[in-house]
């Protein structure tokens, strides 16, 4: 246990497991230390703070049968994505280039050249907007766009972006709509049960 990953009672270290170099350098950070322990109860999220919303995040990635680089690829998308949340502007109009994805990825380039991943870390809320759109807004055109500018920037790391959308929508009390939505329109995905 170490002071630079614990907060009161809580020792993150502990907590979160971290499996490599990067991912316990990353809980030593400040700024991401205390994103980690950001969040109340809220609809989404009735778990609270982000490293808990972690914790289930990485459970689900447990049920996956993927190879060793993947799982490394999902355990740093599934650390980074939230836990800038903090920071995020939610003023009306909402100023997007204020998106906790977007400080996300700020914070991951200092650590990894791996520009998918960037790019998955950024837009992985995009899926869910994308169908929000659709199905909320009834504005199937701004849908297919968002989805369609989504499936570009994810090129290749497709079945990464969708299983990572998968374990993180299947969390909390989050509907499953969006995910069930996403398996109907895209192709070249393998689809996966948890």
């Amino acid at each position: 246990m170490t002071k630079e990953t614990m907060i009161g009672p809580i020792d993150m270290e502990a907590m979160l497991q971290p499996e490599t170099d990067l991912e316990r350098k990353m809980l030593k950070e400040e700024d991401f230390f205390k994103g980690l322990m950001w969040g109340t109860p809220r609809y989404g999220h009735p778990e609270g703070e982000i490293y808990k919303h972690i914790l289930e995040v990485f459970d689900n990635i447990e049920q996956l049968d993927i190879s060793k680089p993947m799982r490394r690829k999902m355990r740093l998308i599934t650390l980074a994505h939230d836990t800038f949340k903090y920071l995020e502007d939610k003023s009306t109009p909402r100023d997007w280039s204020k998106h906790h994805g977007i400080y996300a990825r700020r914070f991951m380039e200092k650590h990894v050249d791996e520009p998918t991943l960037l790019e998955i870390i950024e837009l992985h809320d995009e899926a869910y907007y994308a169908w929000r759109l659709d199905s909320l807004y009834h504005e199937p055109e701004a849908s297919k766009q968002k989805l369609n500018n989504l499936l570009k920037r994810v090129g290749e790391q497709l079945q990464l972006f969708y299983l990572f959308f998968k374990c993180d929508t299947k969390t909390g009390d989050k509907i499953q709509a969006p995910v069930k939505w996403f398996e109907q329109r895209v192709k070249g995905i393998d689809i996966v049960k948890l």
